[in-house]
Order: C-alpha cells, then sequence, then structure tokens
C-alpha cells in the first residue's frame, strides 16, 4: 500500500440509464445498464488532521471528523458511510469539492455515480486499490446504512464498469458480467419527466418489503428460485409483484438476444412491454411518465420505450432510428412534457 498522495486527485463516475430489468437487481435477477454522458467528479486534497470537509456548489457545505460518522439525513451522509465503511484505511482527513450534471432525482443513479466517484478520490488519497466489486458493495452499503436507500447491486456496479454506447448484463446474483454493443442503427432518448423521486423514501423501500414477503410465503430465499406452481401459493396482493420480476427477468434474456443480433425492434418491443409491467404489476410508475411514453410509441422513429430507474417519478428511455431522436424528443416533450420536463438525451 502506497502513502496518501499529497497532491490534488479527481475521481469520476458516470449515471447510468437501465435499459431493461427493473427492480430485478435486488431480487437477484438480470438487468442491462449502459452509461450516460452525465458524470459526478470529486477533487480531493489530504488534509493533516482527521476532518474531513465536503463541499458542493448544488448542495452545498458540511464537515466532520473521522471515526464520528453518524446519519445526519443530509446529503453528506453519502460521505460519511464511505468512510464509515473504509475505516482505518482512510488514514487523515480530507476537503473534497463535488461537480455533478447527472440531475438529482431523474432516475439515471446519481447517488452511485456520487458513491463511487467519492470512493475513487478517498482511495487516490490514500493509497488503496479495490476491485470493481469490492467498490460497488462498499458504496451500496454505505447507501443502505447512511442514507437509508436500500439499492440493489446494479447502480453502484454500473457507476463502476459500464460505458456508452455498450449495455453491461449483469446476472445479479453470481455477478457474471459481459458488454453487447447496441444495435447499429439506433439512438438512446431519454427524456427527464420533472417529476422528482427519492429511493430513501417508503415507496421503493415497500416494494422490497413486498418481494421479502412474497420470498417468505413462499419459502425462497429470494424471487429468482420461483417454484412451479407459485402463483396459486401467495396472497392476491403480492401476485403482480412477482408476476413483475419473474416477467422481467425473461424480458432481460430476451433482451441480451436481441442485442446480439442487432434486433432494434425487437428490443423496442421488450422496452414497451417491461413500462407496461412497471405500471400496472408493479404500480411505480406515475401519470406524467405514462403520459410520454404513450406520446412515444406515436412515433415512427422510435422503436418503444418505457420509464428507467426506481419510479415514481424520474425519466422515460426510448430506441430511436439514429440521426431522428432528437426531433422525435422534441415532439414528445411537446406533446406530453410537464412543467421541468426536458431532453437529457440526445445531449442538447
Amino acid at each position: 500500500m502506497s502513502a496518501p498522495s499529497p497532491g490534488v486527485v479527481t475521481g469520476v463516475a458516470h449515471g447510468r440509464v437501465n435499459l431493461i430489468g427493473e427492480h430485478t437487481d435486488y431480487n437477484e435477477g438480470f438487468v442491462l445498464p449502459t452509461a450516460i454522458p452525465y458524470a459526478v467528479r470529486v477533487e480531493g486534497r489530504a488534509r493533516n488532521d482527521r476532518i474531513v470537509h465536503v463541499y458542493s456548489a448544488e448542495t452545498g457545505a458540511g464537515e466532520y471528523e473521522l471515526g464520528t460518522e453518524a446519519p445526519s439525513r443530509g446529503w453528506i451522509d453519502y460521505v460519511q458511510g464511505l468512510t464509515a465503511a473504509l475505516g482505518p484505511r482512510v488514514r487523515s482527513g480530507c476537503d473534497l469539492e463535488v461537480r455533478s450534471d447527472i440531475p438529482m432525482g431523474a432516475g439515471l443513479a446519481s447517488s452511485a455515480a456520487l458513491s463511487i466517484a467519492l470512493l475513487r478520490a478517498l482511495c487516490d488519497l490514500n493509497g488503496l486499490e479495490l476491485e470493481p466489486v469490492e467498490m460497488a458493495r462498499l458504496a451500496q452499503e454505505s447507501e443502505h446504512r447512511f442514507a437509508g436507500a436500500r439499492v440493489g447491486i446494479m447502480d453502484p456496479l454500473a457507476a463502476v464498469l459500464a460505458h456508452e454506447d455498450r449495455a453491461l448484463f449483469i446476472d445479479t446474483r453470481s455477478l457474471a458480467m459481459r458488454e453487447l454493443p447496441l444495435p447499429a442503427g439506433v439512438e438512446l432518448v431519454v427524456i427527464d419527466s420533472g417529476v422528482r423521486h427519492r429511493h430513501a423514501g417508503g415507496a421503493y423501500n415497500r416494494r422490497r418489503e413486498e418481494c421479502a414477503a412474497a420470498c417468505a410465503a413462499l419459502g425462497i430465499a429470494s424471487l429468482r428460485d420461483l417454484p412451479a406452481g407459485w402463483e396459486s401459493r401467495l396472497p392476491k396482493d403480492l401476485l403482480p409483484r412477482v408476476r413483475h420480476v419473474a416477467s422481467e427477468n425473461e424480458r432481460v434474456l430476451a433482451a441480451v438476444r436481441a442485442l446480439e443480433q442487432g434486433d432494434a425492434p425487437a428490443l423496442g418491443a421488450l422496452l414497451a412491454a417491461s413500462h407496461r409491467s412497471l405500471r400496472d404489476d408493479y404500480e411505480v410508475s406515475v401519470p406524467a411518465l405514462d403520459r410520454l411514453v404513450e406520446a412515444g410509441e406515436a412515433e415512427p422513429a422510435i422503436h418503444g420505450g418505457r420509464m428507467t430507474g426506481g419510479g415514481f417519478g424520474g425519466s422515460v428511455l426510448f430506441l430511436a432510428r439514429s440521426g431522428e431522436g432528437a426531433a422525435a424528443a422534441q415532439r414528445v416533450l411537446a406533446k406530453a412534457g410537464g412543467v421541468g420536463a426536458r431532453i437529457l438525451l440526445p445531449v442538447p
């Protein structure tokens, strides 16, 4: 292990858009994210004491002493969670400045990107080298313990490993991963609905609790292990939740085959089916997202689309013909966009 760096270090992590595989990662299922151009950048400099001072032009400043970390219900909890998880491996305090152009609450994993960018800066300052999966697990643990969001492993893994123009297929049980190119002749369209969401809020965590309740009723460890005839063994209120997870896993595997074959129309149809399942069975969509998706379905240049991210607000994703995405997005926005809605991809 090398000595801490005396100069300025920079940690960078990109946001992600999830092509398909929503609410499957915390059920040991399959996911298919890809990186987006928007990112978090953290500049850090070591101090000669044990104070961690953090500053962001968007969210303000805060500080604490190493070893005294405690959740404070503020954004600084993301930093506290990481230094607490690293423990004595963080050998001195530091000054950290955070800059981000990822819209917060847009379903693009801004919190995971923040955690990974912070972690990269902290590792450089303290001469640490972490494997990608260990880095992702530390970020996940930090969000669980300090931010109060029971996020799955997909977002931090995507922040560490995903690249633009390539989908990262992840089996969240085995953590086997491989990259697949997006089909030729397509581009991604992402529209932020302007409706904010918070993973630390009750609705997201309730969905996790419902999945856990379904596992308990079936006597299984995760919804990846659904037994034959599971439909007849569940309370009626849990049936649609489990139906979404089971069918979404099947859609992700079908999406992998579509990517392997370069079949954009097939991939688009799977995105549309995913949205219907998220809207009707998992009930995590909201009217603003549904209106945007419906408007996109009427566009000849769009193969299909869906809400993306944890839901209850955030963004919609469309698969469009190359060179036609920006114009199609403008028409969708004009027809169905609400207050605060804006086009994120293609980058204006």
